[in-house]
């Protein structure tokens, strides 16, 4: 395939480009203490029956096991510390019950509608495919953009689509290669669907700042935009779903859909994808259920109403704890709290099928993800003030704070059993406290929580939501089949909850030092995601884990004294072998891996044709690239 190799340059001498006619659209930017004036959306009936549903069998439940606890260390009076043990007991328990209740709602909003089969003669739109890029793989992400348009061309939609790749390489060598296959691309194309390319010069505020370059220099000229990661994979049909519900919905500022797992060929990424598949299903019918018009937004495989985005999402600098300039990091929950503040619907479809992305294949590569997610999210504390907000908008940014501030809490109560001891006599605050007078004036007194029934009861209600899923699945003929039948399922069941309770722990460490480092300013660096999962070496691991591995050894030392309760031995095993944990999450699943290990899903067993087509055509652009690179130099 011959590649042109000629630059057109649009508007900015220093923007490498290839784009359509500018039609700008203003993107002002928003004003956090005054609340704007909203429009009026239509709401849909039943929506707080199904809240109500949520949140009041979640509160109950944690009053409950509160009074339970309170009655047991009131036997011998409640001193300072079992106050603040049993406050820190209802603060982590009651996300476990909210978990469980939105399974309940989840379920029973399933059993009411089975089927979703999406609206009919809808107005077509304009549709942009967007795909923001920041030093990826040239030929997976042009390999990825190349099967979704071909699979969209086989469908007669009325809909018009134009596919945009949104550069902030800045690498040269990668932007060049860049180049290259958007113009095989452009050369190869789909009838009818226009393909378009633009490298920024400087990636100013990242991925919002490469979405705003787009819709205030082109945005007017098209209704939607469908939003897109570098490792996004969406069917046509999918595609077209979202483009219909959105013409269908006048009041609809954005539509969600919930993206499976795939491509996950390591431990760890196989962790990810079988619990996304087997049980994620569930959390997401409860989460569509209670949060109707209010839904939240993850940041791709999305669609927007181009014009209620500029008009309501623009988003101002942040000052931190020290007074400088910060962007708002996790942009998306932000938005989609600002388009329903102006009168838009936000809604999550979690039963539009072929929606798909990847997921970190190494245990590592997941926590550094994760680091800047969790200063992202514990920004939103700071934005719960925003004038104007719906209460749901400020619960989902909340909740994204609290999903990270639960691992010190979870950490917090760990070092409390540890120093509560097996039994009264082997209370380590007791302890010291007699054989050492000048330790501070702990109260001798505490009371004994036994340790077993507190664990046996949070495992048993962190298990739960996975458990109903299994059982269904299970239960199941024709949904156990496409896991491989029942025994199959049932045995990778068994393998994704036993590693995924070895991996807690070290996640909860690693977790609350993110807390820590977000705190200080820092773990918002933004670096590509490695796509290609590989090991890494011993010195590296160690380096990570090293936090996790010095706890665990202190752990073993308080059990060999006979100080700590041996329940907590599930979790002082996960901390002293935290470094061959993760060298075991890097590790790839083969057909010679014994079938319960390999966590077999439906989109393992049987890959999604989309991903078929779209490694065929990644080895295709790799391929081209790298004849281009031998072609001497002119």
């Amino acid at each position: 395939m011959a590649v042109p190799v000629d630059r057109h340059l649009n508007i900015d001498p220093h923007i490498v480009a290839d784009m359509p006619p500018r039609a700008p659209l203003d993107m002002p930017m928003q004003d956090f203490s005054k609340a704007p004036d909203a429009r009026k959306a239509r709401t849909e009936d039943g929506g707080s029956v199904w809240r109500l549903s949520v949140f009041v069998p979640a509160i109950l439940g944690t009053f409950a096991l509160m009074w339970g606890l309170h009655g047991v260390l009131m036997q011998a009076g409640m001193s300072v510390l079992e106050w603040i043990l049993l406050g820190m007991i209802g603060t982590t328990f009651v996300w476990v019950t909210l978990a469980i209740s939105t399974v309940g709602v989840g379920l029973a909003g399933r059993m009411r509608n089975p089927r979703d089969d999406g609206p009919c003669d809808v107005a077509p739109l304009d549709v942009a495919l967007l795909i923001p890029i920041y030093n990826e793989v040239p030929s997976d992400v042009f390999g990825n953009a190349t099967a979704m348009l071909q699979d969209l061309a086989h469908r007669s939609s009325d809909h018009r689509y134009t596919l945009f790749v949104l550069s902030d390489s800045t690498d040269d060598n990668t932007a060049d290669q860049e180049w290259l296959a958007f113009a095989a691309l452009r050369a190869s194309a789909p009838a009818g669907i226009n393909v378009h390319y633009r490298r920024r010069a400087q990636n100013t505020d990242k991925k919002v700042g490469n979405l705003v370059d787009w819709i205030t220099g082109w945005g007017a000229a098209h209704n939607a935009m469908l939003v897109l990661d570098a490792d996004s994979l969406m069917t046509g049909r999918a595609i077209e779903r979202l483009a219909d519900e959105l013409a269908a919905d006048g009041d609809a500022g954005l539509i969600q859909s919930f993206p499976q797992l795939i491509g996950a060929e390591t431990v760890f990424a196989r962790i990810q994808q079988f619990s996304n598949v087997a049980y994620g299903w569930l959390l997401a019918e409860g989460l569509a259920r209670w949060s109707q018009a209010e839904g939240n937004y993850w940041g791709h495989n999305a669609i927007i109403r181009t014009e209620a985005f500029a008009q309501t999402a623009g988003l101002p600098h942040l000052n931190d704890v020290l007074g400088r300039d910060e962007l708002i990091l996790s942009h998306d929950f932000v938005e989609a709290s600002l388009l329903r503040r102006a009168g838009w619907r936000v809604r999550f479809l979690p039963r539009v099928t072929g929606s798909f992305e990847e997921t970190p294949g190494t245990l590592i590569d997941y926590v550094i993800r994760d680091r800047r997610w969790c200063r992202g999210n514990l920004q939103h504390l700071r934005l719960l003030g925003t004038r104007g907000l719906h209460p749901v908008s400020r619960f989902h940014l909340f909740q994204g704070a609290a999903a990270y501030l639960m691992s010190p809490a979870w950490f917090v109560l760990l070092v409390f059993w540890a120093l509560l001891g097996r039994d009264a006599d082997t209370n380590v605050i007791l302890y010291f406290h007699e054989s050492n007078p000048l330790f501070p004036n702990w109260p001798p007194d505490m009371s004994h929580i036994d340790s077993a029934i507190f664990l046996v009861i949070m495992y048993a209600m962190l298990l739960i939501p996975k458990i109903a899923g299994a059982g269904i699945i299970a239960a199941n003929g024709k949904a156990a089949k496409v896991f491989g039948g029942r025994w199959a399922f049932l045995g990778a069941f068994v393998v994704e909850v036993a590693l995924s309770i070895l991996y807690a722990p070290i996640l909860m460490i690693q977790q609350t030092r993110a807390v820590f480092l977000a705190m200080r300013g820092q773990g918002g660096g933004w670096a590509p995601q490695r796509r290609d999962a590989q090991a890494y070496p011993l010195r590296t691991l160690f380096a990570f884990h090293w936090m996790e591995t010095v706890l665990g050894a202190l752990l073993v030392v308080g059990l060999s004294a006979g100080l700590i309760s041996l329940w907590l031995l599930p979790i002082v095993f996960s901390l002293v072998m935290a470094v061959p944990l993760s060298a075991l999450s890097s590790v790839h699943l083969g057909q010679r891996t014994p079938a319960p290990l390999r966590m077999e899903s439906p989109n393992s067993l049987r890959e999604p044709a989309i991903l078929i087509r779209a490694k065929r055509e990644r080895d295709a652009f790799q391929t081209l690239l790298d004849r281009q690179a031998e072609l001497p130099a002119e």
